[in-house]
């Protein structure tokens, strides 16, 4: 076989085929833009008339640490129009023992956000939350709050289980913890039910959390719901909530990692499965987006394409098949390209000499000696408070480093 030859059955194998899937890729967002064209509606408008009609909307920002969701959310909260219609902020990551703090900064004069220190020094994780997103979105409760008369003041309320690190005291204590955590979408779906009054007096409000509370309805290869918070609502008190995911990297999970051979287990358990991040619907909400001239646009789900693109996410492995992404949420909102989404900044304050010996006691119930010594020497340092030095410090703003672990689009 000639040269040319060889190259021309090449061509024709590996290059033919990728001009056909980028033809149907193009054509394939057709519907999807003409929803977003027939449907999209600015994300701050979007949502303001949804309380309207729901008690309760549950946003997932996708990534915790995500900064863009939060400017989202800052916006909304100082609209003269949401101020008149919800007025309860849920956060799932502030636990309801730290509820004192959080009142207590909001009626601070002056402003006093070190008082806000045992809130964040206390999470689940054990780490400290430190991300500066939270710590603005308070400050702008603050600053709106000071305008209004006290009986229209926004209120931000705690909604997670207690986590007493004073009271773990060996890795015992800590699996012990951990199992008292399986109820915390029970716990949080009550604290919020009961704070709006089980609906019936017309309180309103918003539930920032993320993806595995924020479902709505997916069910395993039995046939049997996911319960979690959003789960809980939208079973259990129908058209009085609405779920809305921030468009972000998705998570797709490959297989599950054996209990033998996980070495370091968390609260939030990923080290039990493999996973990759995905864009979703196989790039085509993007690529729809993109046509769409990038414009920020909430874009509901069912009923659309968007909502008909397969389910992907944390029960993907045992989902029932055929399931979809209006099984999961009612919408989704689009802020930006992937590309130039935002990890938040972090702040340091709350890592008072007092809280650095506490976090040392914590790394040694969390961690084995060998985990401990291996931490060490690739930060090349020679103790865990100088760890704690070059890692637990101020750090700004930048573009999410998720956003390289998806492939182009092109």
């Amino acid at each position: 076989m000639t040269g040319y030859n060889q190259y021309y059955i090449k061509f024709m194998i590996l290059v033919i085929p990728a001009i056909f899937t980028l033809a149907a890729a193009g054509k394939s967002i057709d519907d999807y833009v003409k929803a977003l064209e027939l449907s999209g509606r600015d994300p701050i408008a979007f949502t303001l008339a949804k309380l309207d009609s729901f008690d309760l909307l549950i946003f997932d920002d996708a990534l915790h640490d995500a900064a863009d969701p939060f400017d989202f959310y800052q916006k909304l909260i100082a609209d003269p129009e949401f101020i008149r219609k919800a007025g309860y902020i849920f956060i799932e990551v502030f636990s309801i023992d730290k509820q004192q703090y959080l009142d207590a900064y909001l009626q601070s004069v002056p402003e006093d956000s070190t008082v806000l220190a045992p809130v964040f020094q206390n999470d689940y994780s054990g780490e400290g939350w430190n991300m500066q997103t939270y710590l603005d979105l308070m400050r702008t409760v603050y600053r709106i709050n000071r305008d209004l008369a006290p009986e229209s003041q926004l209120k931000v309320i705690a909604v997670c289980n207690p986590f007493y690190w004073a009271c773990i005291h060996s890795a015992e204590d800590l699996e012990n913890a951990r199992k008292s955590l399986a109820g915390r979408d029970y716990f949080m779906y009550t604290m919020i039910r009961q704070t709006l009054g089980n609906f019936d007096h017309g309180k309103k409000g918003i539930f920032l959390t993320n993806t595995r509370h924020a479902y709505k309805g997916i069910r395993n290869g039995k046939g049997e719901l996911y319960w979690n918070t959003g789960t809980f609502f939208y079973q259990w008190h129908p058209g009085k909530t609405y779920s809305i995911r921030f468009h972000n990297v998705s998570l797709y999970i490959t297989s599950s990692v054996p209990d033998d051979s996980i070495t370091q287990r968390t609260t939030a358990g990923m080290e039990r499965m493999r996973y990759t991040w995905v864009r979703m619907d196989e790039g085509r909400w993007d690529r729809a987006f993109r046509a769409y001239g990038n414009r920020p646009v909430a874009m509901p789900l069912t009923g659309t394409p968007f909502g008909r693109a397969p389910y992907i996410g944390n029960h993907m492995l045992d989902a029932a098949a055929g399931q979809t992404m209006a099984d999961a949420y009612d919408a989704v909102i689009f802020l930006a390209p992937i590309e130039e989404l935002h990890q938040t900044a972090k702040f340091d304050f709350i890592y008072t000499p007092e809280f650095r010996q506490d976090l040392e006691r914590r790394y040694r119930i969390r961690y084995t000696p060998e985990q401990i010594s291996a931490m060490l020497a690739k930060a090349n340092v020679r103790s865990l408070q100088e760890l704690f030095t070059t890692e637990l410090i101020r750090q700004p703003r930048r573009i999410h480093p998720l956003s390289g672990a998806v492939p182009p689009l092109e």
